[in-house]
């Protein structure tokens, strides 16, 4: 299917591996020209010159914290007009909520709501000016479903969500759309650094501790970042123009619920 991006400019924060990858090489895949982010200038290089190789497509990186007005700015700079944003950040390590003291608390709202917000706040003006934006916040099941340690990081992206849920609709009207993307357990290093904490404090093995995980999802396994770049690369696209405001759940059934 032709998703109708060929030429749009796009965004891609924290980009360098894992989902965001993920959705860099969909986009690339589409037509985008992409701009990369992450911390690792060597490992962003080796990337953008491997999917523009493999899409035929510009890309660029900057290497920066998206957290940081600096890192900001010098991802605007580096791609003042884009026509998609995808807002995706690091999250704070699992931690019980009783470890948590206030600068850790301000830190993971910062990283996880605070960041998306000034971007989006950002690019929206340019998108509502041309017709045509669309925004995909990468967030979590755990907005929905409470998974243990990561209390900060789900109240930070609940937080994010409900924001969203009315500057969404506001722009509804100029052809730009914002919705969230919520992953379940997707096969990247977040899921296994999980693992490996629960391994440690269960005194398993960390491959008991992962064919465990597996069997509890329907689907029977976890996801991969190119399946979830795909479904991203869906919601920029041409075709999906009336989905705005929406939770899309990636988790292989794990979330037990009818609606």
């Amino acid at each position: 299917m032709d998703l109708g991006l060929k030429g749009k400019k796009a965004l891609v924060c924290a980009s360098s591996r894992g989902l965001g990858k993920g959705c860099a090489d969909a986009l690339a895949e589409a037509g985008c020209t992409v701009t990369l982010n992450g911390r690792d200038a060597a490992v962003l290089a080796e990337l953008a010159g491997a999917l523009s190789e493999k899409h035929g497509v510009d890309v660029n990186f900057v290497a920066a914290d998206v957290s940081s007005p600096e890192g900001q700015q010098a991802l605007l700079d580096a791609c003042p007009s884009p026509d998609i944003l995808v807002n995706n950040n690091g999250g704070p390590p699992r931690r019980d909520y009783s470890e948590l003291d206030r600068p850790a608390i301000l830190d993971g709202v910062v990283q996880n709501m605070v960041t998306p917000i000034e971007l989006t706040k950002a690019v929206l003006p340019g998108m509502t000016e041309r017709g045509f934006g669309r925004i995909v916040n990468i967030t979590s099941m755990s907005v929905r479903m409470p998974i243990e340690g990561l209390d900060l990081s789900s109240g930070a992206r609940a937080g994010l969500t409900a924001f969203m849920a009315g500057v969404c609709r506001q722009v509804a009207p100029h052809g730009v759309t914002i919705n969230n993307i919520l992953p379940g357990k997707f096969d990247t290093d977040r899921l296994k650094a999980g693992f490996e904490r629960t391994a440690s404090l269960s005194g398993q093995s960390l491959e008991t501790v992962r064919t465990d995980a597996a069997k509890e999802i329907p689907a029977g396994r976890f996801g991969t970042p190119e399946e979830f770049g795909q479904t991203c690369a869906f919601l920029c696209s041409a075709h999906a123009g009336y989905i705005t405001g929406q939770n899309i759940l990636l988790d292989g059934g794990l979330y037990p619920a009818a609606f």
